[in-house]
């Protein structure tokens, strides 16, 4: 799947979080792309230090601790003002579980009619 189709898929998921949790607020669907595509930065480039820097407590949660870091991200990325506002950890946590479930189920939706 290409770069541009999965950062459109993101946003999409992400506006449809942002929707249906309360936490959560996208500034339209401008503010849901950017912050799709600064998630992905960040995800790409700050996620991965993270989880080496949190080595002991990854292998202590058996992997567990990815969905603390994950939410963390999630919500440094929601106070950059960037279109997108979560209000707290809980709504992060919860939020960035909803918004790669949402992503995974959009992204196979996505290849399903690429193939056909």
């Amino acid at each position: 799947m290409g770069f541009l189709l999965r950062i459109l898929v993101n946003a999409v998921a992400l506006f449809a979080v942002a929707y249906y949790l309360p936490g959560i607020k996208v500034d339209g669907f401008s503010g849901a792309l950017i912050a799709a595509i600064v998630l992905g930065l960040v995800n790409t480039f700050i996620k991965p230090i993270l989880i080496l820097l949190s080595l002991p407590l990854e292998i202590l949660t058996l992997g567990l601790f990815t969905f603390v870091i994950n939410a963390i991200l999630f919500w440094f990325v929601g106070h950059l003002g960037i279109g997108l506002e979560v209000t707290g950890f809980w709504s992060a946590l919860i939020g960035s579980i909803a918004l790669s479930i949402v992503s995974l189920i959009l992204s196979a939706f996505v290849r399903g009619v690429q193939k056909t």
